[in-house]
């Protein structure tokens, strides 16, 4: 058997939006598990196909249709011994998905099982095509496009952020403001907490230098953190999955931090005291930002809200608030 799959009849083109079915190609060398390497470059010389990357090797043609047993990279065809066998050259193991799978994920098996095309069977294990290099290369892009514009904090896609470009007086302030309106009531919250700790202040006054470096380097923990996450769930990476590993990453990055912070501010100001309040307050503080930075996204994306443009703003304003609490409690146990 040394064909070319057909395309499938009444195939709409794409099936669903956002799904590997858009870069589906059905024009592809198939050949059967006992054909040999002679054969099959004997089939792809003078037959030019819509990708020769790799060839499905299937079972004979039956009233269900071809069913993949493996695919065979061009560059082992053409390097093989002319007897040598599909069955013997083909990896039986390939990246396989279903029709309807999102792109993305799609692309991310592909990429992580290093196969240069990906493999379409349905639930009877029949083989409707591959995703060639080319398309999953375009896949990558597109997601990588749409990536960097959640990241940034447009919207919800690349597509999204273009047109925000364009987007009328009226439209611009509606997507910013609520957001910068959150963002001043927390500033007014953290007057109100430094106010709350004034008796703190009046005994050391030097703990107001600490203030914007503490603040910042949670937020800073923080936003990497927010990163991570909102890259994981775009990909449909469960929270669950790094929670842990990330928490435990956040209070070593705050120990770290801390371990730095501790000798510079004693000799630079002389006070263990309030060394020890700062290295504290920086421990805990990073700590923390990691974990409202992994639950924030997390919280958005199930109430179906775009977490990379809302949780950032949303998560400066809790961490802001947090650090200063936690900042003005060590103090006061510490100094107090």
């Amino acid at each position: 058997m040394t064909t070319a799959l057909a395309p499938l009849p009444g195939q709409p083109e794409p099936l669903l939006p956002g799904s590997v079915d858009r870069y589906l190609v059905t024009d592809v060398p198939l050949c059967g598990p006992a054909t040999t390497a002679a054969e099959l470059r004997g089939m792809l010389a003078g037959r030019r196909y819509a990708s020769a990357a790799d060839v499905a090797v299937c079972t004979a043609d039956g009233p269900a249709g071809h069913r993949l047993l493996g695919l065979i990279p061009l560059e082992d065809v053409l390097a093989a011994d002319a007897g040598a066998l599909a069955q013997d050259l083909m990896d039986p193991d390939p990246p396989v998905v279903a029709p309807g799978l999102d792109q993305e994920k799609a692309a991310w098996k592909a990429t992580h099982h290093g196969e240069s095309s990906l493999a379409v069977v349905d639930s009877a294990g029949v083989f409707l095509g591959l995703v060639p290099p080319a398309r999953l290369l375009a896949v990558l892009l597109t997601e990588h496009d749409e990536d960097l514009a959640r990241l940034g904090g447009f919207l919800t896609s690349s597509e999204s952020a273009r047109h925000a470009m364009d987007e009328p007086i009226a439209a611009r302030l509606w997507h910013r403001l609520p957001w910068l309106v959150l963002g001043l009531l927390g500033s007014a919250g953290a007057a109100v907490l430094v106010r709350g700790f004034e008796a703190e202040l009046a005994a050391e006054v030097r703990l107001a230098f600490f203030i914007p470096g503490i603040v910042y380097m949670a937020d800073a923990v923080g936003t990497q953190t927010e990163a991570l996450v909102i890259r994981g769930l775009s990909v449909g990476v469960p929270i669950r999955s790094v929670f842990r590993l990330e928490s435990v990453t956040g209070l070593v990055v705050g120990l770290f931090l801390a371990a730095l912070a501790l000798p510079a501010v004693w000799l630079v100001l002389g006070s263990a005291a309030l060394a020890l309040t700062v290295s504290l307050a920086l421990a805990a503080a990073c700590t923390v930002a990691t974990v409202v930075a992994m639950s924030l996204p997390w919280v958005m994306s199930r109430f179906k809200r775009d977490p990379a443009f809302g949780s950032g703003p949303l998560a400066t304003v809790v961490q802001d608030l947090l650090s200063l609490v936690i900042y003005f409690l060590i103090a006061a146990v510490v100094l107090g």
